[in-house]
């Protein structure tokens, strides 16, 4: 079974209890400034990665990192997975500037995040 395919995983959000704390590390271990600082996300780009920082899991209730594939199509993906046994947690949504994210959980109770790019 073949549907559409994924850009491949481009960002991971890692939830952290104390932001300060996290920024520095993640500045460490990455060897740049971000490129989104603010109380409820800080964001960085390295390699062609996006990696964000979100205080204590932000909105979506993170409980560990989740890696966000990147498709053409959120809808028809989302479509794809379900049918092949994911459960939508999170059901696609706009977060500004033209991006859609969703989140699936697998049978094990995974959570597989989906990106789409305006």
């Amino acid at each position: 079974m073949t549907g559409s395919p994924t850009q491949g995983i481009k960002t991971v959000l890692h939830p952290v209890s104390d932001l300060e704390k996290a920024k520095a590390v993640y500045s460490a271990l990455l060897g740049v400034e971000p490129q989104a600082d603010s109380a409820y996300y800080v964001g960085y780009e390295a390699e062609g990665q996006h990696i964000g920082l979100v205080p204590k899991g932000g909105p979506q209730a993170l409980a560990s990192p989740v890696a966000y594939w990147h498709v053409a199509d959120i809808e028809a993906k989302l479509a794809e997975v379900t049918a092949a046994g994911a459960t939508v947690q999170e059901p696609a949504h706009p977060v500004g500037g033209g991006r859609l994210v969703a989140s699936v959980t697998d049978p094990d109770g995974n959570v597989l995040g989906l990106v789409q790019d305006a």
